[in-house]
């Protein structure tokens, strides 16, 4: 079990500038790290409703269960309990898993483990690469019929990381255009395909 806050900024860029940073960066393919993640809520998105997401993420033969609460605009309190190939399986199924730190937060917020259910996968080709004292995150996800790109930079410090990631924007000729987390994206092009 891992528990952190999480500090981020994240900006949408299109495809374009996505490729112009691969390049100014020498990202090379090996960099490029492939990532499944599947995203889970009751029927009634409560968890939503918390402004939480949960998550399995597969990476490789890495799975893990994580459960992000909102804490501040640009911060998120991360629970995370590792799993196994098969415990991923159940829970994608629809049936209850006992993941000790997860588990105990969800009970928190009075939300049983069997009332929630996978409503989508969302993949994402990642790179990650020290910067300025934080990770600079370059992301291609795609969805049902979406793709998109951003960038993102993790930080420590939330101050000091906007002021870094307002001038890597500036040094990059991209224009500030926050982006919504990948769960919200998701969602947003869900309730399109359905309406």
């Amino acid at each position: 079990m891992t528990q952190h806050i999480e500090i981020e900024f994240k900006n949408i860029i299109t495809k374009a500038q996505y490729e112009g940073l691969l390049q100014a960066f020498s990202i090379q393919p090996e960099q490029i790290i492939r990532q499944v993640n599947h995203y889970f809520d009751t029927s009634g998105n409560h968890l939503k409703e918390l402004q939480c997401a949960l998550r399995i993420r597969e990476i490789g033969e890495t799975i893990e269960c994580t459960l992000k609460e909102k804490t501040s605009e640009h911060q998120h309190l991360e629970t995370t309990d590792f799993i196994t190939r098969e415990q991923a399986d159940q829970m994608l199924a629809g049936k209850s898993i006992l993941l000790p730190a997860v588990n105990e937060r969800l009970a928190l917020f009075d939300i049983p483990m069997n009332t929630l259910h996978c409503y989508g996968t969302l993949t994402t080709d990642r790179v990650e690469i020290p910067y300025e004292g934080g990770l600079l995150v370059f992301d291609h996800s795609f969805y049902l019929h979406c793709d998109d790109y951003e960038v993102e930079y993790e930080t420590n410090d939330e101050k000091i990381g906007k002021k870094i990631f307002s001038t890597f924007l500036v040094n990059h000729s991209i224009e500030p255009q926050p982006a919504q987390k990948k769960i919200v994206r998701f969602m947003m092009a869900l309730n399109n395909q359905k309406g």
